[in-house]
């Protein structure tokens, strides 16, 4: 009885570590996923075309600016279409995933003109909150920005 109860432990804790394995592994790509998408918005704003961007934001979208105004997905868009950026970049871009939910962090630069002609030379952290949704696809609901003083 007792051995049988060891191995039956054993075998537990056996599958247990493989699907922690399999987790791992699937988060990873899931990180790698999210940060390609937040690379494909980046390069997408810099081009001041907001099409690529836009099947990336979930219809609900809130986006809270370093000046601390909420705006939706269509302004959002609207905004990343009137910007003219020199320099438009992200970097130390870190990934978390929990379940269906990933939070996304980084750094940006960006040096050019916002959506209503004013100079921007900024450095700003960011975190984006992004679900996945019931069609496999990954969608960004929210994203925040403060400005980092230098």
């Amino acid at each position: 009885m007792k051995r049988t109860l060891v191995w039956c432990a054993v075998a537990l804790m056996s599958l247990m570590v493989a699907a922690q394995t399999k987790d791992n592994k699937m988060g990873g790509g899931t990180e790698q996923a999210i940060a390609g998408l937040e690379q494909q918005w980046a390069d997408a704003s810099k081009a001041s075309n907001p099409e690529p961007i836009a099947p990336l934001l979930a219809d609900n979208f809130v986006n809270t600016g370093s000046d601390g105004k909420v705006i939706g997905k269509a302004e959002t868009l609207a905004h990343i279409k009137a910007a003219k950026w020199e320099t438009n970049q992200i970097s130390d871009v870190k990934v978390t995933v929990f379940g269906n939910t990933a939070i996304a962090t980084g750094d940006w630069a960006g040096k050019g003109t916002d959506e209503n002609g004013k100079p921007v030379d900024a450095h700003e952290r960011w975190t984006d909150t992004w679900l996945k949704m019931s069609d496999g696809k990954w969608q960004c609901v929210a994203s925040h920005s403060s400005t980092i003083k230098m």
